[in-house]
């Protein structure tokens, strides 16, 4: 698939959605839109992966699996 474009949206989030933003800006220091430009890139990259069949896991401290579910 080929880049496309760079494009602008105009998009309302929802209030959890707008805590979440805020949350990545402070967290990893960049710009809101540079937090969407990432986590939208992140979410098409495990629905790929999903989709393929594969599981997204996290691993805890103790060592253990837990399987994340994204709906």
């Amino acid at each position: 698939m080929e880049p496309a474009e760079s494009e602008r949206y105009s998009v309302t989030f929802v209030p959890a959605a707008v805590q979440a933003i805020q949350a990545l800006t402070e967290l990893s220091g960049v710009s809101k839109s540079d937090a969407i430009n990432r986590a939208v890139q992140v979410y098409a990259f495990l629905a790929r992966e999903m989709a393929d069949g594969r599981q997204v896991l996290l691993r805890n401290e103790d060592g253990s699996l837990e399987r994340v579910h994204i709906v």
